[in-house]
C-alpha cells in the first residue's frame, strides 16, 4: 500500500461526493479472478457513492515471457499451473479447471483487453444497454462481459486470447458484434487500451489487481482483504462530507 502524505498540489478542483476507485487488472491474473467478489461487494455496499473505473494492465501481455521463460526453472507451465491451483484452493468461491495453464493456454491477455475496451466504447455510445444486469453482483453489461471472459478461461479452459472465443462470449450476452468490430477497425479500442497502459505507468501500477484511490494518493496492490479496501473507501466518503479527520 502506497500513501502520498500531505498536502497541496496545483489542482483547485472541489472533491466530488462520489469516490472513484480505479481498478487495474489483467484478465489472466488469478489474484484478480479471486478479487472479483470483493469488487462486487464494494458495489453492492456503496452503490452510487462509488464509481469503479475498470482499467487493464498487461501483466500477461506475453505468456511465452511471463510463464515460458520466467517459470522455466520452476516447472514451466506445469509449475505455474500448480501455483495457480494452490492459490485457488485457498478460496472457496473460486472455480478452477484442473488443467489450467497446461492445456489450451492463451498467448496473451492483450487481445481480450482490447475486445473489452471496444465493448465499453459501444456502451459509451449507447449502442447497448449498459445498466446493471447481474442481480447478486450489480455488474453492468460490460462488467459482466469481463467476468464471463474470466470464467471462460479459469473455469472452462477456453482460450480467451482468440477473437472467435471473445465473439462467442459477447454474442451470448447479446453484444452487437458489428459495433465492436467497428471500434477495433477504426483504432478507437487501441487508443482506449493505450490510455489504460499510460495511466498505469503514470501511477506506478505494475501488478494485478491494484486499487487506486484519492486521485492516485492511495494504492492497494495484490491480495488485499475486503475490509481494508472498505475502510479506505469509508474514510474517503467521510472526508467528502468535510468532516475533519486526523487518522
Amino acid at each position: 500500500m502506497t500513501y502520498n502524505v500531505g498536502g497541496c498540489d496545483r489542482s483547485d478542483d472541489v472533491s466530488s461526493p462520489k469516490v472513484v476507485v480505479s481498478y487495474y487488472s489483467d484478465l489472466l491474473c488469478i489474484w484478480a479472478y479471486v478479487a472479483q467478489t470483493r469488487v462486487d461487494e464494494l458495489v453492492l455496499k456503496f452503490g452510487d457513492d462509488i464509481e469503479i473505473d475498470h482499467r487493464f494492465v498487461p501483466v500477461f501481455g506475453s505468456i511465452a515471457e511471463r510463464i515460458g521463460r520466467r517459470w522455466k526453472d520452476r516447472g514451466g507451465f506445469a509449475g505455474y499451473s500448480k501455483h495457480v491451483s494452490e492459490v485457488a484452493a485457498r478460496f472457496e468461491h473460486v472455480e478452477l479447471h484442473p488443467e489450467i495453464w497446461t492445456r489450451n493456454s492463451p498467448t496473451s491477455s492483450l487481445g481480450v483487453h482490447l475486445f473489452l475496451r471496444a465493448a465499453a466504447l459501444v456502451a459509451d455510445d449507447s449502442e447497448i444497454d449498459n445498466r446493471k444486469v447481474a442481480a447478486r453482483s450489480n455488474r453492468s453489461t460490460v462488467e459482466e462481459l469481463g467476468w464471463q471472459m474470466r470464467l471462460a478461461f479459469f473455469r472452462d479452459l477456453r482460450d480467451i486470447a482468440r477473437l472467435d472465443t471473445q465473439q462467442d462470449i459477447a454474442r451470448e450476452l447479446q453484444f452487437p458484434l458489428d459495433a465492436i468490430r467497428k471500434r477495433l477497425e477504426d483504432g478507437s479500442a487501441f487508443a482506449a487500451l493505450a490510455a489504460d497502459h499510460e495511466s498505469a505507468g503514470q501511477h506506478g501500477i505494475s501488478g494485478s489487481p491494484t486499487f487506486l484511490f484519492n486521485e492516485g494518493r492511495q494504492r492497494l496492490y495484490g491480495n488485499v482483504g475486503y475490509r481494508i479496501i472498505e475502510a479506505n473507501i469509508e474514510e474517503l466518503l467521510n472526508d467528502n462530507t468535510n468532516r475533519a479527520s486526523w487518522c
